[in-house]
């Protein structure tokens, strides 16, 4: 502009990025069953597998009804056929085989958040070893700015959690925020989308692993709230976490997991 600096609000810069976002970034046309099998392969390349630890379920297209993992196979085996439709009480609909028994908080979450279409629990080892001292996650990084604010802490274990009286609890403690970190547990992640779980839970394994580091280093800064918030809100944007999720979901296929489709 002959010289001079063209100043525009930030506010401008978001609707510009939002409009590219929506024009350039799209959707495969995966089903539900398809992106929750790719998410479990995607999780188990991260390093989120601990042997048939941890679970992955949704919503499914009948009320009260999910898609869960089969008990006995690990997150890299699953696919979208093997994978299980249950009712509210774990009772199997379709599919051979049985749920983990587990699975009954997830229940307890859905209830309790109607708009929840997708949880991810996984005992990755850093977010364990983070659980392990009772530290709550601490988000100090742009990359982890989506847990400003949204991350609840479960600070004690209840015991393996395949009662009601665990369901409760974690539900209870994980309020309305996306994501919770579970005292000697492990982490979950409950969303409106499978994209969004999966990346938060990617994302949390990251900074756990960023926050222990830091933690041998020295003492973490915190981050101003007003920016935090706005970089929260910036990297939850859905036409980048579905960018992010296929990413992986990529990755995953072409390390031999193109499989998890069929």
């Amino acid at each position: 502009m002959d010289g001079e600096t063209l100043i525009r609000p930030k506010e401008a810069y978001h609707a510009k990025a939002d409009q590219d976002f929506r024009r350039n970034l799209g959707i495969p046309d995966w089903s539900v069953r398809q992106r929750l099998a790719l998410a479990c392969r995607m999780l188990s390349m991260e390093g989120h597998g601990s042997g048939l630890a941890g679970q992955l379920t949704a919503r499914a297209s009948e009320p009260g009804t999910y898609f869960t993992m089969r008990f006995g196979l690990g997150l890299d085996e699953i696919t979208a056929s093997n994978l299980l439709l249950v009712d509210d009480d774990l009772k199997v609909l379709e599919g051979e085989g049985m749920p983990n028994p587990a699975n009954r908080f997830h229940l307890w979450i859905y209830r309790a958040r109607p708009l929840v279409q997708c949880i991810v629990h996984t005992h990755p080892p850093q977010t364990s070893s983070l659980s392990m001292i009772g530290v709550p996650v601490k988000p100090s990084h742009m990359d982890t700015s989506m847990f400003f604010e949204d991350c609840a802490w479960l600070s004690e274990w209840p015991g393996v959690p395949i009662g009601d009286e665990e369901g409760e609890l974690i539900s209870n403690a994980l309020g309305n925020n996306r994501s919770i970190l579970l005292a000697h547990h492990g982490l979950l992640t409950a969303t409106t989308n499978i994209e969004e779980s999966t990346v938060l839970a990617l994302f949390m394994e990251r900074c756990a692993g960023l926050q222990l580091r830091a933690m041998a280093a020295g003492v973490i800064r915190d981050l101003p709230p007003e920016v935090a918030r706005e970089a929260h809100d910036y990297r939850l944007k859905p036409k980048p976490v579905q960018a992010t999720f296929f990413y992986h979901a990529r990755a995953a296929m072409r390390a031999g997991h193109a499989q998890a489709l069929g």
